[in-house]
């Protein structure tokens, strides 16, 4: 099976090409006609106009919408890494899939659907709503072993790949991810390291609040952890058989997705941060169809925006995770969608348009 999904994933990236320059602007021209002061909306302006550019038209939609959000189970969890044990994933998942948890809510207030994903939690969860894409039950303990074999890495992505063109065939304009996953700030901190070429300290926070001591031990976990494996910067594949999540696994497919089917993906915090990395990595045009939300506390989230070209919008110090982040943007995005297509033009109210002068 492994060269099966090796071929299928590469024979798909192979036909990925970037986003409409020419909609995008089209987009612009329409921004720049609207009677109000050039840019006037800064970044949403600009993240409309990469709408345009994903979805092939300037006539830009966002009335289906919909989060995706990953959970699983990480074995690293048993060096002590985090404050609480693997079982809150299960109780959180489940939360998210009966409406109960913080992105349902969330969701419902902005008028998105939530898909909850069990990539590979240690419980398995019965309740309706959760998609079963498991991989197996939690990734193993990589200071001891390899996270995940090669060929369970390349299943967790081919399945991301297929929600995420399943989402877009059913009609969904726009979708944003999360997570939900004990430990799997230890498995993002590890890859961020790699992938970044810098330092755990760099780029490793308390997560979801451990004690300097219990930092300083993640610290030392993901380094003994890279020592140990030696995965290669270069082979992202690797990198995320060896460290990674199933969580971050199917993250990672369902934003390569995005790119294969041409469909816009918000960014949450942290953990999609670096499945973006990896996304990127497999596919240099990927962060065209992504659009960042906000910027998250943990160290490693403006790293990898910079790394990304992405500029988050909300700047709230947020660490909730489970898409909440993402989700938070949907409104945002409508009013500035309400705005480019619905306000009166220049030409409409007979005055002369703004002139864009080069700034000093």
């Amino acid at each position: 099976m492994e060269a099966y999904y090796r071929e299928q994933i590469w024979t798909l990236l192979n036909r990925v090409r970037p986003a409409d320059r020419d909609m995008m602007k089209q987009a612009k021209n329409r921004w720049d006609q609207i009677a109000k002061p050039l840019e006037g909306l800064g970044e949403f302006e600009h993240l409309i106009v990469k709408l345009a550019g994903i979805q092939g038209t300037e006539d830009v939609k966002l009335s289906r919408k919909a989060v995706a959000v990953f959970c699983a189970d990480n074995g690293v969890v048993a060096e002590g890494v985090t404050q609480t044990d693997s079982s809150v994933t299960a109780v959180v998942a489940g939360n998210i899939a009966d409406g109960s948890a913080s992105v349902s809510r969330m969701a419902r207030t902005a008028g998105a659907d939530v898909l909850t994903v069990d990539m590979g939690m240690l419980t398995e969860v019965f309740v309706p709503g959760i998609r079963n894409c498991r991989i197996g039950a939690g990734t193993r303990n990589f200071l001891k072993e390899p996270a995940m074999t090669m060929e369970q890495a390349l299943e967790a992505l081919h399945r991301g790949i297929g929600l995420a063109g399943e989402m877009k065939s059913c009609g969904y304009h726009i979708l944003a991810v999360g997570e939900m996953g004990i430990g799997n700030t230890t498995t993002s901190s590890a890859l961020a390291s790699l992938l970044l070429d810098l330092p755990a300290e760099k780029v490793t926070g308390r997560g979801a609040g451990l004690s300097s001591e219990g930092l300083e031990r993640k610290i030392q976990v993901i380094k003994e952890g890279i020592a140990l494996h030696k995965p290669d910067p270069s082979k992202p594949l690797e990198a995320l058989a060896a460290l990674g999540g199933f969580d971050i696994a199917g993250m990672t497919g369902f934003l390569l997705g995005a790119a294969i089917y041409r469909i816009p993906v918000v960014l949450d915090g942290m953990i999609s941060a670096v499945a973006a990395l990896l996304a990127q990595a497999m596919c240099p045009v990927a962060a065209d169809f992504l659009l960042p939300s906000h910027l998250g506390k943990e160290p490693v989230c403006a790293l990898a925006m910079e790394k990304l070209g992405l500029a988050p919008v909300i700047h709230g110090q947020m660490a909730l995770g489970e898409g909440t982040g993402a989700v938070m943007l949907f409104p945002l995005l409508d009013m500035a969608a309400e705005v480019y297509r619905e306000n009166r033009t220049f030409g409409d109210i007979c005055i002369a348009p703004y002139k864009k002068f080069d700034e000093d």
